[in-house]
């Protein structure tokens, strides 16, 4: 019995290892291109309407996408929806790099691999949040999370100091290039060394549509009172993290001035915060009640986004954004654990479509708000304000009796089972 319990144990230990080796990889080669493209749009064409037709290309297909996704992430084999996706982007992108290296440098071109990018980031990302829980046991998903969001982190580091490198003494064609063989190398990995059973939904015969099993998702959200107010806090905290999220190069430009090496200076201390803030909650595992952990973090969130526009050192500055970082993972897990712990399996792709849908269109929409006013608001006035409102919104958050509830670890029959 023990011998079977640790061979189960190294069983997952090796698929997780696969399959987040396998990801990162992916996920390298794809943010090479992200920001190889960005700066190549920005150089070419010094246009800020390109740059928004370019933001606007990544978002909107995979807000479009994610209610769907959602269903397929639920209806068919998670792990093959994952590599065709992987796929898909691939092959565009080396239809891309040919024709490149043809001479046919359209920048209409660019703005199809970004929009495609985004389908295929669209079907991934529910489809990742609802494979893990069969991959990784219950009382293991908030380290094993932790560690990916480390892994994001790193990846975000690394990317733009590489690709800067690479188009330093090579052309766009090869980072193209290295995106392809990344993604084929992922693919092949998961093909060949990773096996998982098929949940339960997608083994039994499909006896509704699409829209209907989209609509039985929403009915489920409905049912469980605990997951409408979770969306509902979500929805309203990504909004006003807008003007943290989008505004900050603009307000660091405008009040300590327009040296590129603050912009990268403030884009790495996000970045090794966020890499910090990973290894802390993997290595913490965050309070017994998910909730809490989830308040700690939104409450640094909301000092850090007050000092943002109270700060006027630039290397306090970073420190304080630093400081989000390190809040980021620890809102971040412990906000997908609960979801893959309270929801059941067979909902669970529908559920990471719904909360992909807000997590993707509610900065944006946040932009369409502040945006603006930062054009007649100073930005500091923008960041107080919206913050002391996230402060607000975390303690209703955190006085919620269905949240707090929802929040309470699972029994551990319920775990071992």
């Amino acid at each position: 019995m023990v011998h079977s319990e640790d061979t189960k144990k190294q069983h997952w230990k090796r698929n997780i290892i696969l399959f987040l080796s396998s990801q990162t990889l992916s996920l390298f080669g794809s943010s090479l291109v992200q920001y190889a493209i960005m700066w190549h749009i920005t150089l070419t064409t010094q246009s800020g309407i390109m740059m928004t037709m370019y933001i606007l290309c990544g978002f909107i297909p995979t807000f479009l996408l994610s209610p769907f996704a959602g269903v397929w992430a639920d209806r068919f084999n998670r792990k093959f929806l994952i590599m065709i996706s992987d796929a898909m982007i691939a092959v565009v992108t080396l239809i891309l790099a040919v024709t490149f290296m043809l001479g046919y440098e359209a920048m209409w071109l660019l703005f199809v691999i970004s929009a495609v990018r985004a389908l295929g980031a669209g079907v991934q990302t529910p489809a990742v949040g609802a494979i893990l829980p069969q991959i990784v046991p219950q009382d293991n998903l908030t380290k094993i999370n932790g560690i990916n969001g480390s892994l994001q982190a790193l990846m975000m580091f690394i990317a733009p100091i590489v690709s800067a490198g690479i188009l330093s003494v090579a052309s766009i064609e090869m980072i193209l290039f290295i995106d392809v063989i990344t993604a084929a190398i992922a693919i092949l990995t998961l093909f060949f060394f990773l096996k998982i059973p098929l949940h339960q939904k997608a083994s039994d015969h499909q006896t509704t549509g699409y829209l209907d099993d989209f609509k039985q998702g929403l009915v489920y959200i409905g049912q469980h009172a605990f997951l409408k107010t979770f969306f509902i806090f979500f929805g309203f905290f990504f909004v006003l993290m807008a003007p943290a999220a989008f505004l900050t190069p603009l307000q660091v430009t405008r009040t300590f001035g327009d040296d590129v090496w603050r912009l990268t200076a403030i884009e790495i201390a996000f970045s090794v915060g966020m890499m910090a803030g990973g290894g802390v909650i993997a290595s913490w595992g965050g309070f017994k009640n998910r909730v809490f952990t989830m308040t700690l973090a939104s409450l640094i969130m909301g000092i850090c986004t007050v000092l943002l526009g109270i700060v006027p050192i630039f290397w306090i500055y970073l420190a304080v954004m630093a400081a989000f970082g390190i809040a980021m993972p620890i809102f971040n897990t412990p906000t997908t654990v609960l979801l893959q712990e309270k929801v059941d399996g067979n909902y669970l792709g529908r559920i990471f479509g719904v909360f992909g849908m807000i997590s993707t269109s509610m900065m944006p929409i946040g932009m369409l708000i502040f945006g603006p006013l930062a054009d007649v608001i100073q930005i500091e006035w923008l960041l107080f304000g919206t913050g002391l409102f996230m402060l607000v919104l975390t303690l209703l958050f955190s006085t919620n009796k269905r949240l707090i509830e929802a929040g309470k670890p699972l029994p551990e029959e319920t775990k071992q089972e």
